[in-house]
């Protein structure tokens, strides 16, 4: 019995030497990471821009030059005329969603997609395919045409120049209501 006792010990020893090693070596991992999450490396590189004391003294004409600058850079002072953000990535992402809306019918949110697609990235040749697609399933012709125009400006021999030539004739041709005006 007493063997038996001594056994079970030792067993029950062997098995709890292994989960108290991993309960200790997860509690240094934790304290590291606590560590390292009270310092940061962005301290060490942190710039400081506030200006000198005495740069106003020694540079009393700086406010002047600065105003001057941000006169400049007025947008009526400015030959630029419209700032668009430029974001490839999000002009497909914007196609793929339109296209998941376009093949459930949902021509509008279709459009919304499309829109913002060239939104961020102007010319997109799809986008605009697709966008004169919706336009003539919502019966905006003009903004088809437009749109089915735009895509065979980019790409003239294009995959589907050839569709959107044919979905122009279409669309100049005058329909029964068209007629009888």
């Amino acid at each position: 019995m007493r063997r038996m006792v001594m056994l079970g010990s030792l067993i029950l020893m062997l098995l709890l030497v292994p989960f108290c090693a991993a309960q200790q070596s997860a509690s240094e991992q934790s304290a590291a990471r606590n560590r390292e999450a009270g310092e940061s490396s962005s301290r060490n590189t942190r710039i400081d821009l506030t200006p000198p004391s005495d740069d106003a003294k020694k540079h009393p004409f700086s406010k002047a030059a600065i105003a001057d600058l941000e006169e400049q850079d007025q947008a009526e002072n400015s030959d630029v005329q419209e700032v668009r953000p430029w974001n490839p990535m999000k002009a497909l992402k914007d196609v793929e969603v339109g296209d998941f809306y376009f093949k459930r019918k949902n021509y509008r949110a279709a459009r919304d997609r499309y829109v913002e697609a060239l939104y961020y990235k102007d010319n997109d040749a799809m986008a605009s395919l697709r966008l004169a697609q919706c336009q003539e399933k919502l019966g905006d012709k003009a903004e088809a045409r437009k749109y089915y125009e735009q895509y065979l400006k980019i790409l003239p021999e294009g995959d589907f120049a050839k569709e959107a030539q044919a979905s122009l004739e279409r669309l100049e041709k005058p329909t029964a209501g068209n007629r009888q005006q």
